[in-house]
């Protein structure tokens, strides 16, 4: 298979040849890693159950994960799901690889659709599938919304939509989300919703796929799923927890097929998973902390904090030649949108992740700010 080189991969060449000043302590916000310490009350699980290391996990996940995460969907979406219709799963990103290709695999020529930019291993993904990929280009035209030619969706098999979105930030409405679950059940296509920053909100709580399936009267959710991780709400993205959740008929062949995956989450990892699931207090005193730094960014940098995510999609003239100035004369390292877009699209912006608390981070926008000032960059 030809996989295209990792984003990280690419950066650490584009840079390895650069001396950074050292006038500077390092830093980096290039990686979407929470760097805020796991609340104590998940780590006490995690203690507390790390004799159960002598006993193999369920690969359909132990009843206490999945009450969990069903208590979360119910206090945070509203949503009373049932066990036939999520799936613990060993973070997201391991979903997102095989599930396309369990759904893919006995079709003659599978198309896969999902956002440009994009979360990269939706690319490997469609490689492992040999899928034909049908990009949603997110650009400043259409205010980096996915929008398609909808004859184009005639053929599709698996939408992959991300909202909120990384790299870009943006956010799609309840209108939106109805509007691509009517196209599902219209052109037949599976459509799948990558939350992972839902909770991630600054302002007011954000729907989910789900909550849009009911609202356009898919209530059993057919052809509709969403995926979510622990890593990004709670600040434990070593816990490897995520799930899948929607349509029970495809999970029925799915949760089959994750027998012989073999990526159960072990046992001391699942019971505090499950505490972190069914707590939502934690996320608002992270929710508070990224706050903070979109403020700073607003003051620092003077653009405005997106709905939801820790990312900011900043623009700037040449990406590549910012990049590699800012790593040389600040020592800070981000990410040139071009890594994570193809046919052009990512090109003229950087990605920055606010990841740390509010002092490194305005520490980090300052030296931006004072690159940005140097080559007449305004926001």
């Amino acid at each position: 298979m030809n996989f295209e080189t990792y984003p990280f991969e690419k950066l650490n060449q584009l840079l390895e040849n650069i001396v950074p000043n050292s006038g500077y302590s390092p830093l980096s916000l290039t990686i979407g890693e929470p760097q805020f310490a796991t609340p104590q009350f998940i780590l006490d699980a995690l203690d507390k159950n790390a004799f159960l290391l002598n006993k193999y996990p369920k690969t359909a996940g132990e009843t206490k994960l999945r009450e969990g995460m069903l208590k979360y969907l119910e206090n945070r979406f509203a949503l009373k799901l049932d066990n036939t219709q999520i799936i613990p799963t060993f973070g997201t990103r391991e979903v997102l690889f095989n599930f396309p290709q369990f759904l893919l695999h006995d079709l003659k020529d599978p198309v896969m659709v999902f956002p440009n930019p994009f979360y990269q291993i939706y690319e490997g993904a469609a490689k492992a599938c040999r899928a034909e990929v049908i990009y949603l280009n997110l650009n400043e035209d259409n205010d980096f919304q996915p929008v398609v030619e909808e004859a184009a969706l005639k053929k599709a098999d698996l939408v992959i939509l991300n909202s909120p979105n990384n790299p870009t930030s943006s956010v799609m409405n309840m209108d939106a989300l109805k509007q691509w679950v009517k196209l599902a059940l219209k052109h037949d296509f599976v459509l799948l919703n990558d939350e992972c920053y839902a909770d991630l909100y600054l302002d007011e709580p954000l729907p989910s796929l789900l909550n849009a399936s009911i609202e356009a009267g898919n209530e059993d959710f057919k052809n509709v799923l969403v995926i979510n991780s622990i890593s990004k709400r709670s600040s434990a993205p070593g816990l490897r927890s995520g799930f899948i959740a929607g349509d029970a008929e495809i999970l029925k062949e799915y949760m089959v097929y994750r027998t012989y995956v073999g990526c159960a989450s072990p046992l001391p990892l699942q019971y505090a998973a499950a505490a972190a699931w069914a707590d939502q207090e934690h996320v608002d005193g992270f929710r508070e902390k990224y706050k903070k730094n979109f403020e700073a960014a607003k003051e620092v940098l003077h653009v405005d904090a997106p709905e939801a995510t820790f990312y900011i999609w900043l623009k700037v003239d040449d990406e590549i030649a910012f990049t590699k100035k800012l790593y040389k004369e600040f020592n800070l390292k981000v990410i040139p949108g071009s890594f994570l877009g193809r046919e052009g699209e990512g090109q003229g912006y950087v990605r920055l992740a606010l990841v740390y608390e509010e002092e490194k981070t305005r520490e980090a926008l300052q030296r931006i700010a004072a690159l940005s000032e140097e080559l007449g960059i305004r926001n």
